[in-house]
Formats: structure tokens, C-alpha cells, sequence
């Protein structure tokens, strides 16, 4: 995982965001892996984890293994 900025991209917020904007993620496709960004700060820093550490994520969330 690491931070970098990075150009415009098609980002993604959840559907279980609602319409606020606090607390809330989005995500896009990069070449290598999946970046996350805040959505508050869309200039801001972007994490970009490889796709086997995000898969794992999306497993470990699916399973309700990282608490509430």
C-alpha cells in the first residue's frame, strides 16, 4: 500500500453512503490494484493497495471480520 496522487479516474462512492459526504470512501481501478481515496478531499492523497491485499479486504468485510 502506498500514497500517491494520481490523474482524473472514474471513482466510486458506496451505495450504503447515502448523500452526506462525512466518513465516506471512494474507490477506482488504477493499472495495479485499487485506490481509495476521502471523498471530501478528491486532490488529496489516493492509498493504492495491489489486488491480492484488496481482495483480502473484500473477503475479511464480506465475513463480517473487521468489527462494526
Amino acid at each position: 500500500m502506498k500514497s500517491q496522487h494520481t490523474p482524473r479516474r472514474a471513482w466510486h462512492k458506496s451505495s450504503y453512503s447515502g448523500n452526506e459526504d462525512s466518513y465516506c470512501v471512494e474507490v477506482a481501478d488504477f493499472p495495479n490494484g485499487i485506490g481509495i481515496r476521502d471523498s471530501k478531499n478528491p486532490d488529496g492523497p489516493v492509498l493504492l493497495f495491489d489486488m491480492p491485499d484488496w481482495a483480502g479486504f473484500v473477503i475479511a468485510v464480506r465475513a463480517g471480520q473487521l468489527g462494526s
